[in-house]
């Protein structure tokens, strides 16, 4: 069982951020009902790669251990159920554009008249206060505006955005922590409270040590590539087969790197004494050390840097990686069984507790799958049921 069991999430999130959120504490216990516009659903389910079966990876990937209603929160039925769901929850999580749930009636100030308790999860673009509070704000923009494409790939290159949208995940896990520590703090005074972060917040977090350079003395760091502003060698090297990473770091490191080199012409090089020298001839060291790693194989290279504990490891594709065994042996990879995809793979939750971890199998949810399911829950009928359904307030799987 996981930590959160007993938890209580309305999800109103769509796409990614939010979604992260919630999957992150449904695998650690929480119950998770993902709420769904109406019509159409998460816009998440119409994203590239759609399954033979008109289910979308993208959605289901970041959507495993929920279960979904359909609402159309336009009608005062709709808005009824959700506040109803509200009422008994302990968290509820939305990441709509700043004034939106204002709009529709359920922002902070008028759910925590319902429920003292809820705690309230927004993640935006840039957060509920500032200059750019009602800006929309996407994973690409974020990335943007907080640095870390300026700083990202080969020196000349034009701005180049991670390959991931670390903006938009890392938000999530950021508003899960909140959500974590506000629960945390409910546990002590028995209150509920906003909790607020963007994509913005997200991606400057990030830049820890380049904004600890700037703050020092007004230094930028460059783009560096795969290379490290504070030490050398730290970085992708070719070898005769492909590319791989060592991090000699320190001092000790890098002596152990020379040992398996077997470059005595480097060792005595005044220019590499030290960790200063090397960052001021980094070019030339590169260059050496690529003729002496070019020799051998990616493989032959690790097996002899792992006798000497130098850290270093291959670069590898995204199929190297979900089936690497240490990625198997940690629990990452995840698989349930859905009702028309068959079976599906996804990633797990990155932390292990001692005290047991909860991977309950559940797919992503169909849109309006558990609708009629959790109605019932909270005690509507199913004489409520049809006339919602009659509304057009609500969405159910046939």
């Amino acid at each position: 069982m996981g930590p959160l069991q007993g938890m209580k999430v309305i999800e109103l999130a769509h796409i990614m951020s939010g979604p992260i959120c919630g999957l992150m504490l449904a695998d650690m216990g929480a119950q998770v009902i993902k709420v769904e516009k109406v019509p159409g659903g998460d816009d998440a389910r119409r994203f590239a790669p759609v399954l033979p079966c008109g289910e979308s990876a993208a959605f289901m990937i970041v959507n495993r251990n929920k279960r979904g209603i359909g609402l159309n929160l336009k009608t005062a039925g709709g808005k009824a159920v959700l506040l109803k769901l509200l009422k008994d929850a302990d968290v509820v999580t939305e990441n709509y554009r700043t004034g939106t749930m204002e709009k529709l009636g359920l922002g902070y100030e008028t759910l925590r008249k319902i429920n003292p308790a809820l705690i309230y999860c927004s993640i935006s673009g840039f957060g509920r206060t500032g200059p750019m509070a009602e800006s929309a704000g996407f994973d690409l923009v974020a990335q943007g505006m907080s640095g870390l494409m300026s700083m990202t790939g080969e020196e000349g290159q034009a701005p180049i955005k991670a390959g991931s949208p670390v903006a938009d995940i890392n938000a999530g896990i950021l508003a899960a922590l909140g959500i974590a520590a506000a629960y945390a703090q409910r546990l002590r005074t028995g209150l509920g409270q906003s909790v607020d972060t963007s994509l913005f917040e997200a991606s400057l977090h990030q830049m820890y040590w380049p904004v600890a350079s700037y703050f020092t003395d007004g230094t930028v760091l460059p783009k560096m590539g795969s290379a490290n502003a504070t030490s050398s060698p730290y970085q992708a090297f070719r070898s005769k087969d492909g590319w791989i990473n060592i991090g000699a770091a320190n001092q000790s490191n890098y002596e152990r790197l020379l040992e398996v080199l077997n470059a005595p012409a480097l060792a005595s090089d005044p220019r590499f004494a030290t960790n200063a020298g090397r960052m001021e001839h980094r070019p030339e060291l590169v260059r050496l050390l690529t003729e002496q790693l070019t020799r051998r194989t990616t493989a032959e290279w690790m097996a002899l840097f792992d006798r000497v504990g130098l850290p270093a490891g291959p670069i590898l594709g995204i199929a190297e990686a979900v089936a690497h065994p240490q990625t198997i042996e940690r629990g990452m990879i995840v698989e349930t069984q859905h009702p028309t995809a068959g079976s599906v793979k996804g990633l797990g939750l990155p932390i292990t507790f001692s005290e047991g971890r909860d991977n309950s199998g559940r797919p992503a949810p169909r849109l309006g799958e558990h609708t009629v399911e959790v109605l019932r829950e909270f005690a509507f009928s199913d004489e409520d049921i049809r006339m919602l359904h009659q509304e057009g307030a609500i969405f159910a799987m046939e």
